[in-house]
């Protein structure tokens, strides 16, 4: 029979540790102790939150205000010089230790003015950077002028623009995009692609290894979580070279994607990023708009409860028939709350479905080597926009080129720019 793709992506770090996580807003959790029913459970058995180890509760029961359990701690522990599950990586570095006067202030965007940002802008010399101005808050109804240019600026949030560069689908109809909780990803033996965030990266070093180690993609998601359209280019430098560099520092290697915070890119962003050697991921859409969001942002923020969120879901399932490739669905791990969704219906959902769906991580399922999803490893001639003045990237900001370019093997069709990226990318976008 044959199954659907889908790429299922998690916006935020740590889905088997949610509550040890710093969370964008304040939000009190309830816990009943009543298990699911063998009818919401996969495999006819109470399911266990992979954030508590309790069990999941009803949905109707999944709503702001739900007390939080203990997290738990990470599964294993690993040492410096210990092999990387990626082929051609390089072995763990020494284990990170955080020290403050290292790292920017987490939750905001970085200053542009030190010595590291003065060296990733050098990765954006010689590019075609286009002059489009920055929104005013990222927002379609804040910034209307914008918004009326959405066309011609390629901007996502307004209109659902993407250009070739962007990875929107998996390739093979009904497949499944996944990013998200550990525990229950290893009990179902489904890989899944992380976009962490930097400030989180230094806080929880060891989610992330944990992350890694376990075969997931990991993938950039800025340092601040911001509006990406409503920075400056030096903020927006600031923002991805702080998180990679927090990634490199923890795991020895460097990712060559990226994912904008709420979808938020236009074709500045874009270009930004492929100087800086990341190609921009997105969530899909239906060719009539509909978007492949589950919405589960929205339960820990207290708009809608479980079964709302639920039942976009649903529709969501719904819409892989209309698309002739697999798709990749907007979720959420850095709440209890979404972990329970997540674990307790939607990916059970899922893989329950009828036909059923494949889920894999998002460069899986985009037939893209995992080698080729970390600078480090990536074994082609040449790399996107490699840097002009010093022949490479230099990841930590010293000075120093760490890493020469490599071609990951994308094309780049943005008006005013001329790159190479992956190539296989360009056949299976729409």
């Amino acid at each position: 029979m044959r199954s659907s793709s889908i790429a299922t992506f998690f916006a935020l770090l740590g889905a088997s540790h949610v509550n040890a996580l710093k969370p964008h807003v304040n939000i009190v959790h309830k816990r009943q102790a009543t298990p699911v029913t063998a009818n919401a459970a996969a495999d006819g058995v109470t399911l266990v939150s992979a954030a508590t180890g309790t069990a999941v509760p009803p949905l109707s029961s999944i709503t702001l205000g739900m007390p939080s359990h203990a997290t738990l701690p990470v599964s294993k522990t690993y040492t410096k010089g210990a092999s990387a599950p990626v082929s051609g990586a390089p072995t763990l570095p020494t284990p990170f230790v955080f020290s403050l006067p290292d790292w920017p202030n987490q939750d905001h965007i970085p200053p542009t003015d030190s010595d590291e940002v003065t060296m990733w802008l050098k990765e954006l010399e010689g590019k075609n950077i286009p002059n489009i101005a920055k929104t005013v808050d990222g927002s379609c109804v804040n910034d209307t002028a914008a918004a009326a240019d959405a066309a011609n600026r390629g901007w996502w949030t307004c209109g659902g623009y993407t250009r070739s560069t962007d990875i929107v689908a998996c390739p093979d109809k009904l497949t499944w995009g996944v990013r998200n909780l550990l525990n229950f990803l290893g009990q179902k033996n489904v890989s899944a692609t992380f976009f962490v965030v930097g400030s989180r990266v230094i806080e929880r070093p060891e989610v992330l290894l944990e992350e890694y180690m376990g075969g997931h993609e990991i993938s950039v998601h800025t340092w601040s979580h911001k509006h990406l359209t409503s920075l400056t280019n030096e903020e927006i430098v600031a923002e991805l070279g702080w998180t990679r560099h927090a990634i490199r520092t923890i795991l020895g290697v460097t990712p060559t994607t990226m994912r904008p915070p709420y979808g938020d890119i236009d074709d500045r962003v874009r270009a930004i990023s492929l100087a800086m050697g990341m190609v921009p991921i997105m969530w899909t859409r239906t060719p009539d708009g509909r978007q492949f969001d589950t919405n589960d942002w929205q339960v820990a923020g207290g708009n809608v409860a479980g079964p709302a969120s639920f039942a976009t879901f649903q529709s969501i399932l719904g819409n892989a028939t209309v698309i002739n490739t697999g798709f990749i669905v907007l979720q959420h791990d850095l709440y209890e709350i979404t972990v329970d969704l997540a674990i307790g219906y939607t990916l059970n959902a899922a893989l329950t479905h009828n036909p059923p769906f494949k889920l894999e991580a998002i460069g899986q399922c985009s037939n893209l080597p995992t080698s080729n999803l970390y600078f480090e490893s990536n074994t082609n001639a040449t790399f996107p926009n490699y840097n002009n003045t010093k022949g490479g990237f230099d990841i930590d900001g010293d000075g120093v080129v760490d890493l020469k370019g490599k071609n990951a093997g994308f094309t780049l069709a943005i008006p005013l720019l001329s790159a190479t990226l992956l190539a296989c990318i360009t056949a299976i976008l729409v």
